[in-house]
């Protein structure tokens, strides 16, 4: 993940989160509202994603155009290239949670030691 895409994914986790904490006293219509909103932040970070597996892996292993195919050791690369960037956003997303979960303790009058 380059240091662009983690800059602009920044903002969004921090608004994903005040509208989560926005769900505790809010009414059913807004509920309806906040939940859309989340599930449009939600498909727009998988295909930004997708778009970065396809651009990064594509770079790293298509070398010829000559085939409408990709070539055996191409398409090992992809498959290697695919199966690391998904692992490796797993363990992002997974320690983005890890830190959201402990951010309200670490808050001033957020209920931290």
């Amino acid at each position: 993940e380059s240091e662009e895409e983690r800059v602009s994914r920044a903002p969004a986790f921090s608004t994903m989160q005040s509208l989560m904490q926005n769900m505790e006293n809010a009414s059913p219509e807004q509920r309806t509202e906040v939940l859309e909103r989340l599930e449009e932040m939600q498909l727009k970070d998988t295909l930004r994603m997708f778009n970065g597996l396809v651009e990064r892996c594509f770079s790293e292993c298509v070398t010829g155009f000559r085939s409408k195919s990709l070539t055996g050791p191409e398409e090992k690369c992809v498959t290697v290239c695919a199966n690391k960037y998904l692992k490796h956003s797993g363990r992002v997303g997974q320690r983005f949670h890890e830190l959201s979960s402990q951010q309200p303790e670490a808050a001033p009058g957020g209920g931290g030691t």
